[in-house]
């Protein structure tokens, strides 16, 4: 089978864009590929966490890889610092990655600008890390959305050019993987754009939010005045709501309140009532998995360690055959 690999940063809760943006696909691709799904702390330190936030946001996010229906058994999950393959191939990579390139990073100009008294060389190599994540498990296959496009460009072009340097055909070509032709952009409840952590509290619906959470939450959701004229085009923070509906209520549901806005008739706080309480529905299984399993530490410690000892048994056999390629060889 071929391998794929995606990981998520562990800077908070998952929420819907996560669920049915990329976890629902996780969920059907473990039983045909061999799947790596890890959770990138190691990432995370470029926001420099305090050990405490970092330990939690780390075992949330196990907790709801679980709870979401990744199976421990079927794909390997790990957390990122407990392979330090990983780190180990991001040094050799490093040693071929060059300052220009890693400075015209979208990323990198993203991160500078965002945050400008925290440079730090982490947010340069970042690039760099992410290639080692991908090739260390020797992918071919890797789930990323459009704002990781140049990243995935850049791990082809380091394993490319470790295989150039050394001479040897070692590192295949990993490429983005869409295993549904549906892809499913979640937009935020604040009508600018998509459901992201970053974004602030209210945009996002967490997968673990309680019911009274949501529906405050969607309570305050951005809309306008109402339609002036019957069918006219929805402007994009009522659109945004229509395509939550989209993915959460039943057709029926969604069809009703597009004709009632068709007709200038709507009521939006009928519209985000009834979108609240399908959120709620949508959610409820993983979130009362999430209650069952974030209390049981000796289940999470198991499945942590299942996952480092599958995730290191293929990290190793890569990093002993780099070291041989290099010319690290033991006398």
């Amino acid at each position: 089978m071929e391998t794929v690999v995606s990981g998520i940063r562990s800077t908070g809760n998952l929420h819907l864009g996560n669920y049915y943006g990329a976890l629902q696909n996780f969920i059907k691709m473990q039983n045909e590929y061999n799947c790596f799904f890890f959770i990138a702390d190691l990432h995370s330190l470029t926001t420099h966490p305090t050990p405490a936030n970092l330990h939690g946001n780390v075992k949330q996010v196990l907790v709801e890889y679980l709870a979401a229906g990744i199976n421990p058994d079927t794909a390997t999950i790990y957390i990122q610092s407990d392979v330090p393959e990983v780190t180990e191939l991001y040094l050799y990579l490093n040693m071929n990655a060059y300052m220009g390139e890693l400075e015209r990073s979208t990323s990198f100009k993203d991160k500078v600008r965002a945050q400008p008294d925290n440079v730090n060389a982490g947010l340069l190599t970042y690039p760099v890390l992410m290639a080692a994540d991908i090739l260390i498990h020797r992918a071919t296959k890797v789930p990323v959305g459009k704002d990781q496009e140049q990243h995935l460009e850049m791990s082809r072009t380091f394993g490319n050019r470790f295989n150039r340097l050394y001479n040897h055909e070692y590192f295949p070509e990993p490429y983005a993987f869409n295993f549904s032709n549906n892809l499913v952009k979640i937009p935020g409840l604040d009508g600018k754009g998509k459901m992201g952590k970053s974004e602030g509290e209210g945009n996002a619906i967490f997968l673990s939010d309680t019911p009274e959470a949501i529906r405050k939450k969607v309570m305050r959701a951005v809309t306008d005045s109402g339609p002036t004229a019957e069918n006219q085009e929805k402007p994009s923070e009522i659109q945004n709501l229509f395509d939550l509906m989209k993915v959460v209520s039943t057709p029926d549901t969604l069809v009703h309140f597009d004709n009632l806005y068709n007709s200038c008739t709507i009521r939006y706080g009928d519209l985000k009532k009834q979108l609240a309480e399908d959120m709620i529905n949508a959610t409820a299984p993983i979130r009362d998995c999430i209650n069952a399993i974030a209390g049981d530490a000796e289940y999470l410690r198991k499945v942590a360690q299942q996952g480092a000892d599958k995730a290191r048994e293929s990290a190793s056999k890569t990093i002993r055959e780099v070291r041989e390629i290099i010319g690290f060889k033991k006398f």
